[in-house]
Order: structure tokens, then C-alpha cells, then sequence
């Protein structure tokens, strides 16, 4: 259900954001506004032997404002709120493309995790979580009579 709730936000944006749009010009622009517009940011999921690995871009974020949480076995979130230093009008500018706030991302990883043995790193606004693929099984097997 979440797979077709994503296709039809993504059409939608496509036909108000994407080239031949409304709102946006082509050439790439919506691709970076768009994650902002939405709260969002980009990230990475790799799936190697014995964990998965999750990459995220948060530049202009402090590590301290950053929260990790593992909703559950295949879902993770992550969200931090990117602060402005000083306050600043919108006078004299051109271009205002960064966004400051609070974003956030729901990310469905492609096999159950624990948090055991979790880690999580973050340098040069660049976050990598690695998350112990869980080797229970989810579920309880019901006999048949």
C-alpha cells in the first residue's frame, strides 16, 4: 500500500514539477528543490553481507540536532533540523535554493535489522548508519491440521 501511495505522490509531482510543469523549469531543478520542498534529503540503502548500510546527505547540520530511530525490523528514520546561524532577510538575494528546519525521512530498508551492534557516523555533513541484518524470524508459524 506504502509502494502505491509513493507512485501516486510521484505522479503528481511529476506532472506539477517536472519538465513540462507548472511550477519548475527543467534541467535538473526540480531534482535538487524538490527533497527540500518535501523536508527531505537524499540517501543511500546498500545491502551487504551481514548488514545494511544507510548513507545520508545532511550538510549545514550539526550532529546534535540529528535523531536516529529504528520504527521497526525494516524501517528506519532519520531527522535533524538544519539551523541558520543569524537571521537573515530575503533582500539582495538572487537565488534562495537552502532551506533551514526540521526534515525528516522515513527509509524502508531491503531486509530486517536489530539495533544491536548498531552504529552510526557522521563527518563532513555526510551521516552512515550500520544496522545488523536480524537473523530471527518475524512471525509464528501456524500448523496445519
Amino acid at each position: 500500500m506504502m509502494k502505491d501511495f509513493e507512485d501516486m505522490l510521484s505522479e503528481i509531482e511529476n506532472r506539477l514539477w517536472g519538465p513540462g510543469g507548472r511550477f519548475l523549469p527543467a534541467a535538473g531543478v526540480a531534482d535538487r528543490v524538490l527533497p527540500a520542498i518535501r523536508g527531505e534529503f537524499r540517501v543511500d540503502v546498500r545491502d551487504n553481507d551481514d548488514e545494511i548500510m544507510v548513507v545520508a546527505d545532511l550538510p549545514g547540520v550539526d550532529k546534535e540536532d540529528i535523531s536516529i530511530s529504528l520504527l521497526s525490523p525494516n524501517t528506519l528514520e532519520i531527522s535533524c533540523e538544519r539551523r541558520s546561524d543569524k537571521e537573515e532577510q530575503d533582500e539582495g538575494y538572487y537565488v534562495r535554493e537552502r532551506v533551514y528546519g526540521t526534515m525528516a525521512r522515513t527509509v524502508l530498508l531491503p531486509h530486517d535489522v536489530t539495533d544491536k551492534g548498531a552504529s552510526a557516523t557522521f563527518k563532513n555533513g555526510v551521516l552512515e548508519i550500520r544496522l545488523k541484518k536480524s537473523k530471527e524470524e518475524r512471525g509464528n508459524r501456524i500448523k496445519i491440521e
